[in-house]
């Protein structure tokens, strides 16, 4: 009998018969909409990114019930308190603040450059590993690191110029925020996933957030009724919790069982130039030479960081 981690496509099940770069795919196209999803939804109605969120999460909600469920494996290390409050904390960096400060962020800028921005986390993971795990970024990596930060210089100043200054800046400093506070949740996820496993580790910290997000749109006072909105915004939810939340990191974590995390890695550096495709497509957002240089360089950086945060 075929393990859980066989390449083997079992006879009678056809998502065994999918290959990793397919599942690989599929998750960089369902992470590259979440941006486009949001826009939109900003188009079809006038509401806040907490109402917004909120929204995303309480659909996502079962779906992370649902992963912890099925990740529970005998092996797992029991929930002790210790161990909750780091999920607790993991949950609040990776899909509360990090999603908050991202939907802040495109009510300011281009759903292209705020791609671009976020996936400059990896980065951000190398330098918060040499000042807390003293783990000093190799040379390779730092010329990695460079062009990625030259990239997104070229891309912002694009943005600079397309669009009003003070937004740019605004939205960019969200997003940036961001990315951060993604790298964080990155770093401690690699402390934690051995006790608990990927998938039950990903709907503790996913269910955790929808509660700290629905804390925090209850607590604010210019929080919006969710009865009062138009259906098109609930699609528009619906979708992101969907397609861009619960079955990418689901379809991530098959793509990693049967290739690993290296290549799985790769193919989704298509994120960020389906997004810029998207965004040109579907929101009529610019497509200047300058963005696509920009894009390339700072993908260029990442997938050379790659094999090294990955080995």
């Amino acid at each position: 009998m075929n393990s859980p981690t066989s390449d083997t496509p079992h006879p009678t099940n056809w998502l065994h018969q999918v290959d990793g770069r397919t599942w690989a795919i599929l998750a960089a196209f369902g992470f590259s909409m979440k941006a486009i999803f949001v826009k939109l939804a900003y188009l079809a109605a006038s509401i806040d990114a907490t109402t917004l969120l909120v929204m995303r999460m309480m659909i996502a909600f079962p779906f992370f019930a649902w992963m912890t469920q099925a990740g529970h494996s005998p092996k797992a290390s029991p929930l002790t308190w210790q161990l909750m409050l780091q999920i607790a904390t993991l949950g609040c960096l990776g899909y509360y603040l990090s999603s908050w400060f991202d939907f802040q962020g495109l009510r300011y800028i281009s759903a292209a450059l705020e791609r671009l921005i976020l996936y400059l986390y990896p980065t951000m993971v190398l330098l918060i590993q040499a000042v807390w795990l003293k783990q000093p970024p190799s040379k390779r990596a730092w010329q990695a690191i460079g062009l990625c930060y030259l990239g997104l210089t070229i891309a912002f100043g694009h943005d600079l110029q397309a669009g009003s200054l003070e937004k740019a800046w605004i939205g960019g400093a969200w997003v940036l925020a961001s990315a951060i506070t993604y790298a964080f949740y990155y770093v401690g996820t690699g402390k934690v996933v051995a006790q608990l496993g990927a998938m039950r580790l990903t709907g503790l910290t996913g269910g955790t957030s929808c509660i700290m997000v629905l804390i925090h749109w209850a607590a604010t006072s210019s929080s919006q009724s969710l009865t009062d909105l138009p259906p098109m915004v609930w699609c528009y939810a619906a979708a992101m919790a969907i397609f861009s939340t619960v079955l990418p990191i689901w379809a991530l974590a098959q793509a990693i069982r049967r290739m690993g995390t290296s290549e799985a890695a790769s193919i989704g550096s298509l994120g960020p130039a389906l997004t810029m495709l998207f965004a040109w497509w579907w929101l009529g957002e610019s497509l200047s030479s300058w963005q696509i240089i920009g894009m390339v360089l700072i993908m260029a950086g990442v997938f050379r960081l790659k094999p090294a945060q990955t080995k």
